[in-house]
């Protein structure tokens, strides 16, 4: 079960406008009254994703709190290669620190060792790139990604009483993390208590809202006796909730056949508290997704400066209680927090 504490509400959720400085001077612009200052640039998977918003309001709460110059900026698609034109552009203004949510598990390799080369810091944040982890210098995760794939399946079982068919719908097929997840839901579902489980499809996104719509109503046709629908991914949930609702096949539903079709994954819950509140969806699970930018941007400060070298083993304490203490764990991955289950009772307590 995901432990019952409950993680600060983030109070500022800004629009990740590409090429948009959100806090002190442009990139190029090295001083603050004769101090050069710390240059940070994130770029997430794509624009118009309201979770990595909220990543980017972690990274402006740090940049105000420690001090450091800003600036976000990210292609209009998630494809594996989209964000190399925006890391070549960061390295030739001569930044800190890069850090990014990745598309690719190894496209970005040679860009990540010529941004290394050229003295960047290269963290990737909310998903790693798993085998390649060479190529950068941390990778700050929301939550414990060993754990998400069962937590994924867990959800889905005790909506349908474990027993029907059930499908996946995805980011992208190039998606590190998502990729991760999918497999953790195929190794759980080996386990007794999920044999009641039936994988039959698994669909991508692209991280789209026009495409995700698409792939769920493929699913609906497909598999007429669908149970369920897992999608692991804020864009995908969000769109495959309203295409569940058009077609009434929810729990209750006029079309709904049975028990109704059951959603879960991950998402946010702005986005999804309507659907959570009129019963289209029962549960799906979240974490804060600002805490990771928040920890990203205190040790883009701390690594500048040298206080802080990320080595498995070695620990720093943030004045923030809700984070405190801190590990990092082997290939210097570091875990932002934990996971909370998100349903009628709780929606109203996260807002994000």
């Amino acid at each position: 079960m995901v432990p019952s504490f409950r993680i600060a509400i983030i109070s500022l959720v800004l629009t990740a406008i590409v090429g948009c400085n959100t806090s002190g001077p442009s990139p190029a612009d090295d001083t603050d009254g004769g101090t050069k200052r710390v240059r940070v640039v994130y770029i997430p998977k794509n624009t118009g994703n309201p979770y990595f918003d909220a990543i980017i309001s972690g990274f402006q709460r740090a940049a105000d709190e420690f001090g450091y110059d800003f600036h976000t900026t990210a292609p209009a698609s998630a494809e594996a290669t989209s964000q190399v034109p925006f890391i070549k552009d960061q390295i030739q203004r001569g930044i800190d620190v890069l850090a990014i949510s990745p598309n690719s598990p190894d496209a970005l390799n040679s860009i990540f060792d010529r941004a290394r080369k050229s003295g960047i810091i290269v963290m990737v944040v909310n998903s790693d790139i798993p085998g390649s982890e060479a190529h950068r210098d941390l990778a700050v995760m929301p939550m414990d990604f060993n754990l998400v794939g069962a937590k994924n399946i867990e959800i889905m079982s005790e909506v349908i009483d474990g027993q029907g068919d059930i499908a996946v719908l995805s980011a992208t097929t190039d998606a590190p993390d998502q990729n991760f997840w999918i497999e953790g839901m195929k190794v759980a579902l080996h386990q007794p208590q999920y044999a009641g489980l039936n994988l039959v499809d698994i669909v991508y996104g692209d991280d789209d809202p026009q495409k995700s719509t698409v792939e769920a109503e493929g699913l609906l046709a497909k598999y007429p006796n669908l149970r369920g629908i897992i999608s692991p991914t804020s864009v995908g949930i969000a769109a495959t909730a309203q295409v569940i609702e058009l077609a009434g096949l929810y729990p209750g539903g006029p079309n709904a056949t049975g028990d109704g079709l059951e959603l879960t994954g991950m998402g946010t819950p702005n986005e999804m508290r309507r659907f959570i509140k009129e019963g289209i969806v029962e549960k799906f699970f979240a974490w804060d997704p600002s805490r990771q930018g928040y920890i990203a941007g205190y040790l883009a400060v701390e690594m500048v400066a040298g206080r802080i070298k990320p080595e498995p083993g070695v620990t720093f304490e943030m004045s923030d209680a809700e984070i405190g203490r801190r590990e990092f764990r082997d290939n210097n991955v570091l875990i932002a927090g934990s996971a909370i289950v998100l349903e009628k009772q709780n929606i109203d307590d996260w807002h994000f």
